[in-house]
């Protein structure tokens, strides 16, 4: 997008691509969500400055004619979470209380504490003791008939015309809750519109302010050391080495474990990171080659990646922590695929637990 001799007509198309990829990428993770497979990046978390976050970003996806408000609470406990899986449940919720309101309406977003004591409590029938935080979204729409409300999370079920919805939004919204240990609740009358609150777990430590915002708009990091580079797929391998040498780096390529081991022989003692695919063909795995490569140089920084569920790093969570090594879901963003690079060759940890949850 950045070539001087790309055309407007050009440039468009290429973001029209871009955003085709980005909701394919969303539709699979969601997938994954759901099926309780995709990695869990675990870290103290602040309801209220997620929101904030993607305060801009929601007010866009439901236009002018919708009024959003959010009330916060002051000094709001913690929630061990994955930042990225509670922003798909803030937009999943927004974008169905949005559809449910096509002339318009009001939507609050709330956040507070809860307790709930040890006796069973029937208004909240999968409520367990302790503390919580319960995160609202409610809508002034059309509501939910009493026939449909058992099903609404049930996988591709929907109610809206052909092509206005997966079926796998709230879906994926009972998922991820589930997920992080907690539960949802759904309270709706037809015409008086909808109410979802989430449950996750409070933190007994003081708040934590997220700065996912900054980490997300900061500078990019750049390097020159040497990145080898082994995935079998050669349009991801193409782009990722066109994006690692445009930020200074020098890569070495390989589309299988065994050519990867050949261009190791031959100069890559030099490399100073291992960006490798998990699962590829040929007999060597990404896991193999990396402990291949460490035995003979200890010093060698190792980052993995795939497009698999979690169940890929079981076995690999333990080689990870031993050799300070990360793990990226694919797709990445570009951002976040630099950022995971920097810190990795400079010795930093990553920024989230590695906690392969699921199946």
């Amino acid at each position: 997008m950045d070539a001087p001799e790309c055309s407007s007509k050009v440039v468009e198309c290429l973001h029209d691509i871009n955003a085709a990829s980005e909701r394919a990428a969303n539709l699979t993770r969601q997938m994954l969500a759901f099926s309780r497979k995709q990695i869990m990046h675990l870290q103290p978390v602040n309801l209220d400055d997620v929101i904030r976050n993607l305060i801009k970003m929601l007010r866009r996806i439901i236009g002018e004619n919708i009024d959003l408000r959010c009330n916060y609470t002051p000094l709001l406990p913690s929630v061990q979470a994955d930042i990225g899986m509670v922003e798909q449940v803030l937009v999943n919720l927004v974008v169905n209380a949005r559809d449910a309101m096509p002339d318009g309406g009001q939507l609050l977003i709330t956040t507070e504490p809860v307790t709930f004591e040890a006796q069973p409590d029937p208004s909240h029938p999968e409520a367990r003791p302790g503390d919580f935080i319960c995160l609202t979204v409610k809508d002034t729409g059309t509501g939910i008939s009493p026939e449909n409300l058992p099903r609404v999370f049930e996988p591709f079920f929907t109610t809206k015309e052909i092509g206005k919805g997966t079926g796998l939004g709230l879906a994926t919204v009972y998922g991820i809750a589930k997920q992080h240990m907690g539960w949802v609740e759904v309270c709706s009358q037809v015409g008086a519109g909808t109410s979802f609150r989430i449950y996750f777990s409070a933190l007994a430590c003081a708040c934590a302010s997220s700065n996912h915002e900054t980490q997300e708009f900061g500078t990019v990091p750049r390097g020159n050391e040497t990145v080898l580079l082994v995935e079998d797929d050669e349009a991801v391998r193409s782009v990722t080495r066109l994006l690692l040498e445009r930020s200074g780096y020098r890569v070495l390529h390989a589309g299988s474990g065994p050519e990867a081991l050949k261009i190791w022989e031959a100069a890559a003692p030099k490399a100073d990171l291992l960006l490798t695919d998990i699962i590829m063909p040929e007999g060597v795995t990404g896991r193999k080659l990396a402990e291949n490569l460490i035995g003979e140089k200890p010093s060698l920084k190792v980052i993995f990646q795939s497009g698999y569920g979690g169940e890929v790093m079981r076995d690999s969570s333990e080689f990870l922590r031993q050799t300070n090594g990360y793990f990226l879901q694919k797709p990445c963003a570009p951002r976040a695929l630099l950022c995971a690079v920097r810190r990795c060759l400079d010795g930093l940890p990553a920024q989230h637990e590695h906690n392969p949850v699921g199946a």
